[in-house]
């Protein structure tokens, strides 16, 4: 027989349980409080404070730094100036700023990359909030080679972490490999991943064996030791991987490193793509020694012939690229292999690069899929979403979004991890009704991915764009979870608020 509510409260007045517990208690039966913030003559007091208590120059209301902390040209999704910007240079100076939030109840947002594409780091509407700018806390800590770890702050990007690496002779590298110029701090927080992942995962896997963390109340913790591994309770880590910064502000990470392998590059084209993709699920199932393999549409294939980007020229086919590892029996050896596969799977105009050169030029066109696209349409902007499906379902999710996009008269072009079911659509956007032809476009695909048992972001993360999908991928069940663990943490919903958590009444499609 289910406990009533009058149970619960009297059995945890009775036994005098500590107020956490009563308080997740609380929190799961009223979902629906809403937060009281400051006014805005409290935050001008906080901005007061906060400007005796860091050097000139690093406390901002300018409006253009409000801009450029808290909108992105990179995202369509609504967002707000913040009331101010910190730059902050340490743990500690970002357990100051948390402190003054928590005196006047105002919230605030985590900056350091701003590389996000679905509206992370814009401030709080009808409040806006303090925007703690991570960037200057770029610095390497410690490098540990024999243990294949090091140190980092959070501001720290992915491309300078392997630069030093490789400029210090150290064999090893960091093998996430979101968007350039992301962050180990917002790289974290999206639980990203990349063209790597298919070898390596993403961020959720073991690549962070511990962060540093400034929680809500501000108070710093680190979540475990430097082991490799450990089995002392629940991975608290992983609490703050895809949490985008609404359960604490990460400020130092333990970063595993991998072995940096030699690798080389080989292309393929085929008629389309479901003969692409059952390919790579016979080269995944023998075991090819792959890093990544990459498909682009034959749109795609197209927009880097035109743009002017690449000397070669491609077949504008669905395309594979493939990037192996090993030495250099091995590479030759991956080769043949997976020439033979594709070329049963009806693939054509296999190329394998003949040297290193070779190999970074072909390898470059397919970094460059995003300035190809928009090469072709100056003065344009392009929306670029992403969805997960597993595997198997990728082509028919795929063929159906180019005809969804064809038949709504959307110039778009496709590239996608073809090895973890992940693909982005790249839409270019020139005016008003073209931008609400492809926020509906992106819906329907969204809603497509989640119908073949998918998810709303394979790797972007939630944000403000893609929050309203939660409940009906996870179900109310989790989603509630996930907001009880949130009220629990930040009782006053000062962290990013606003981001991941679906609104309390939104509605599976009620994204107008």
């Amino acid at each position: 027989m289910p406990l009533l509510a009058w149970d619960v409260e009297h059995f945890l007045r009775l036994h005098r349980l500590h107020p956490f517990w009563c308080f997740i208690w609380n929190s799961r039966r009223d979902s629906s409080i809403t937060p009281v913030y400051a006014t805005k003559a409290a935050i001008i007091e906080a901005i007061t404070e906060l400007e005796a208590l860091f050097p000139k120059g690093e406390v901002s209301t300018d409006s253009d730094v409000l801009r450029a902390h808290g909108f992105s040209d990179n995202s369509y999704h609504p967002s707000a100036p913040h009331s101010v910007v910190v730059l902050a240079h340490s743990t500690e100076d970002v357990v100051k700023i948390v402190k003054i939030a928590n005196k006047y109840r105002i919230p605030i947002t985590a900056f350091s990359g701003g590389t996000s594409l679905e509206g992370h780091f814009g401030g709080t509407p009808g409040v806006g909030g303090i925007c703690i700018d991570l960037s200057t806390m770029d610095s390497i800590i410690s490098i540990n080679e024999a243990d294949s770890d090091m140190v980092v702050q959070s501001g720290a990007k992915w491309e300078d972490i392997n630069h030093t690496l490789e400029d210090q002779g150290i064999p090893l590298f960091f093998p996430l490999d979101p968007g350039p110029g992301a962050t180990i701090g917002g790289m974290i927080g999206t639980g990203c991943s990349g063209t790597n992942a298919v070898r390596y995962g993403t961020a959720k896997a073991e690549w962070f064996l511990n962060v540093t963390v400034v929680l809500p109340n501000g108070e710093v913790i680190k979540t475990r030791r430097r082991a490799r591994k450990s089995s002392t309770g629940f991975d608290t880590t992983k609490l703050f991987i895809g949490a985008e910064g609404t359960l604490g502000i990460v400020t130092e990470a333990t970063l595993r490193l991998a072995p940096r392998l030699p690798t080389s590059v080989a292309t393929v084209a085929f008629p389309d793509v479901r003969q692409a993709v059952d390919a790579v699920t016979e080269i995944l199932n023998k075991g090819v020694p792959i890093q990544c393999v990459e498909l682009l549409d034959d749109q795609m294939m197209g927009a880097i012939n035109k743009s002017g980007l690449s000397d070669r020229k491609y077949a504008e086919m669905d395309s594979l690229f493939f990037k192996f590892q090993g030495s250099l029996e091995a590479q030759k050896e991956a080769s043949a292999t997976i020439k033979k596969i594709v070329e049963k799977y009806g693939g054509k105009h296999f190329q394998a690069a003949r040297d290193e050169k070779e190999a970074s030029d072909l390898w470059q066109n397919r970094k460059y899929a995003l300035w190809s696209t928009m090469a072709l349409y100056p003065g344009a902007r392009a929306w670029t979403t992403d969805v997960a499906v597993p595997v198997s379902r990728l082509p028919e999710l795929v063929l159906e979004t180019k005809k969804d996009l064809a038949a709504s008269d959307i110039k778009s072009t496709i590239v996608g991890h073809v090895g973890d079911g992940n693909f982005h659509a790249i839409m270019i956007v020139r005016n008003a009704e073209e931008l609400e032809a492809v926020r509906e476009a992106v819906h329907r695909l969204v809603h497509r991915a989640l119908a073949l048992d998918g998810t709303c972001t394979g790797e972007h993360g939630v944000g403000v764009g893609k929050k309203e999908y939660l409940v009906e991928e996870l179900g109310p069940g989790t989603v509630e979870l996930m907001r009880t663990i949130k009220r629990a943490i930040d009782p006053h919903n000062l962290f990013n608020p606003g981001k991941l958590y679906p609104d309390a009444d939104s509605k599976p499609g009620s994204h107008h």
